[in-house]
């Protein structure tokens, strides 16, 4: 049996990052100016070689900004993947995403204002936006925790309240969106709707390496998010604290979800779609869930940014918008069709 789910497990993760490095290669090829396959192959050995890209040569300066973009665009297609599993297992519905716990909301409030008011930290100016977006989703994150558990910390209650703190924390970034005539307010909407144009290496290092540390983690609590799933008074007979394990998986799904979205803006969907494409490949057991909606997320997300860059170029869609287009119609097949498989 376990000699089985590791075989299909190597089958599922060899295929699927097979697909990734073919969709990373085109990514790297198409955009604003095209390169053909064995250009671009040729310039990344090149970069490889030489720890970076030629200064005088803007073919591989080009195709380096297109590497560093792929690496966030992974590091959140992995980080709001694995999030949307864990929270699913925690509510035990396969209709709710990392966003039911309003650290979405915070982000995009922190990052709002701080744009809107022309905020920036002398001494770390490129990372103003990501900070006050990582401090208001961490804020939002721990006033829903708060109220949940003063409601009785049960499944259930952090699902309203996270809806209820998101619910109030749009509504004060849409007061402060609609009364500005500010020149800064395209960029404030293109950060709503997720964006990667202006990643630099630095900041994909900075979603990326924390993101895999924490999936890490949560794949080593695979077995008990399977527990988790037979309900909480089966997982407390097995000598599971229910209550301090969600404590802890929900904060590291709050702190993944954060970072996922404080340098790229708001992507949603993706925590809904990723998880249960990956649960219809490889069933129910995290073992297998959690790596194959880390491979999954990747592939989902770099097909979606390499549309997003030339559906309409030279001009670039908000790849949140893109994402959303495919992630509301699954939302409703999910509602219709799947919603009373989960009791949560």
């Amino acid at each position: 049996m376990v000699q089985a789910t590791k075989g299909k497990l190597f089958l599922v993760l060899a295929l699927g990052l097979l697909t990734l490095f073919f969709l990373l290669v085109v990514s790297w090829s198409v955009g604003a100016v095209d390169i053909s396959f064995t250009a671009v192959l040729n310039d990344v050995w090149a970069i490889i070689t030489h720890f970076g890209p030629e200064a005088n040569n803007p073919e591989q300066q080009i195709v380096w900004s297109r590497i560093v973009r792929s690496v966030a665009v992974i590091g959140v297609g992995i980080g709001l993947s694995v999030s949307g599993v864990v929270m699913q297992a925690l509510i035990r519905n396969p209709l709710v995403d990392p966003y039911i716990t309003g650290v979405s909301s915070g982000a995009a409030l922190g990052a709002i204002l701080v744009l809107l008011a022309g905020i920036s930290i002398v001494t770390v100016a490129e990372f103003t936006t990501p900070i006050a977006a990582l401090a208001g989703a961490l804020a939002a994150f721990f006033i829903t925790m708060a109220l949940a558990e003063s409601a009785g910390g049960r499944s259930v209650n952090f699902v309203l309240s996270g809806m209820i703190v998101g619910i109030a924390i749009s509504s004060i970034t849409t007061i402060l969106i609609t009364s500005s005539d500010d020149s800064r307010l395209h960029g404030a909407l293109f950060w709503l709707y997720g964006s990667f144009a202006y990643m630099s290496w630095t900041k994909a290092l900075i979603v990326i390496i924390p993101v895999l540390i924490i999936c890490v983690i949560l794949l080593m609590y695979a077995r008990e998010l399977n527990v988790i799933l037979l309900g909480d008074e089966h997982a407390k007979h097995l000598g599971l604290n229910v209550k301090v394990f969600k404590r802890i998986t929900i904060l590291l799904v709050s702190v993944l979800t954060a970072i996922s979205v404080a340098f790229c803006g708001i992507i949603g969907f993706l925590g809904l779609i990723v998880p249960h494409t990956a649960r219809m490949i490889v069933g129910g057991d995290h073992r297998l869930l959690i790596p194959t909606s880390m491979v999954l997320g990747g592939i989902v997300l770099i097909a979606a940014d390499i549309f997003a860059r030339v559906a309409t170029r030279p001009n670039e869609l908000p790849i949140g918008a893109v994402i959303s287009f495919i992630g509301a119609p699954f939302f409703v097949y999910l509602m219709i069709r799947r919603g009373k498989e989960y009791g949560g």
